[in-house]
């Protein structure tokens, strides 16, 4: 990945605000060809991480009080961005099938999705849901921001398609980042934006001065045009299906409490409890065990309708995995056989 830089004497100046044209083209082909989404270089602008590229888009669509919807239960670090550029959130329920369209009404003017493997429930939106969302931006003329940021760890089916593929309308704005696949410390993500919002999103990056470094623009550029890409992409893929395996068969004796969801795509999957486990004292437990977790609670803004735990397994070893979910198995089986042994009357 870094040899062809390597041999490349180091540019004069800072470089185009919109990023390295090499690596623009090749982002562009990479997501036409993984994603189906058309786009050229010059739709896609190189941010310094995903969320750096939420931000930037924030920045150049939203004024202080405007009502953005945001999925509920939804993505924490988002929300922060959004609220930081001065958006008045609406959180609108998600089901297995992804965010409630019907719920948007008229008043959002910006909607923020995860269709891909929606943080933290870990569901795909339909494709009905999706052309539902699409109709409904163009019809109120509205933005959608749509975040893929782990697409490229889908485990099993094939990949629906991207909201921006299937917008002919120009109202999708398409977020994605190379730190989940790669390494979080590479901070390098994208936006891929209507005509119109892009110039905006190059004027802020071209005042903000902004960019980033020059050696891990042409690195990413040769190791996308040469294969090297793709090929890193199966090859993890293998080692996380080992990962995502382990998970499930290590809970599979407490499938009567709580179900696995999510296991579909990504690094990480939704825990779902049976109404009566309480996931912030379960949590406790298992901390005490040596193993943490993120209770769902935290990741609503209104009262939560669900219980249960997110399940965050990129950073682990497959025994640690297989480790870690035996203790939850066996935290979530002696909560329920407590349940079952306390009178009927005396339960909450």
């Amino acid at each position: 990945m870094w040899r062809a830089v390597g041999r490349q004497s180091p540019p004069r100046d800072a470089g185009p605000p919109e990023g390295d044209p090499g690596l623009r083209e090749a982002i562009a082909e990479y997501l036409g060809r993984a994603r189906a989404l058309r786009c050229g270089p010059d739709d896609v602008v190189v941010t310094t991480g995903g969320v750096r590229a939420l931000d930037l888009v924030a920045q150049a669509v939203l004024r202080p009080g405007d009502p953005v919807a945001v999925e509920e239960p939804g993505y924490p670090a988002a929300r922060r961005t959004l609220e930081d550029r001065g958006a008045f959130l609406l959180p609108v329920r998600v089901d297995d099938d992804g965010l409630r369209v019907v719920e948007l009404g008229s008043a959002p003017l910006v909607v923020y999705v995860t269709p891909s493997h929606q943080y933290p429930l870990g569901v795909r939106m339909s494709v009905s849901r999706r052309v539902a969302l699409l109709e409904w931006a163009a019809r109120h003329d509205r933005l959608v921001v749509e975040d893929d940021y782990d697409s490229e760890l889908r485990f099993d089916g094939p990949p629906l398609p991207a909201l921006a593929g299937m917008d002919r309308a120009g109202r999708v704005v398409y977020v994605g980042t190379f730190s989940k696949i790669l390494a979080p410390g590479l901070r390098l993500g994208y936006v891929v934006a209507p005509r119109w919002l892009r110039e905006r999103l190059v004027r802020l990056r071209e005042r903000s001065g902004d960019r980033v470094p020059w050696p891990v623009q042409r690195a990413l550029a040769a190791f996308l045009a040469g294969g090297d890409f793709d090929r890193h992409v199966r090859r993890v893929r293998r080692q996380y299906a080992e990962r995502r395996s382990a998970l499930r068969e290590a809970l599979q004796p407490a499938s009567g409490v709580a179900r696995l969801r999510g296991m579909e795509a990504g690094l990480h999957a939704f825990l779902e409890f049976a109404p009566e486990l309480d996931e912030l004292h379960l949590a406790e437990v298992a901390r005490r065990r040596g193993v943490r977790v993120s209770p769902l609670a935290p990741f609503y803004l209104s009262t939560p309708d669900r219980r249960g735990w997110l399940l965050a397994y990129g950073g682990l070893s497959t025994e640690q995995v297989w480790w870690g979910a035996r203790v939850l198995t066996e935290v979530l089986l002696e909560s329920a056989q407590l349940r079952a042994k306390e009178p009927v009357g005396s339960r909450p």
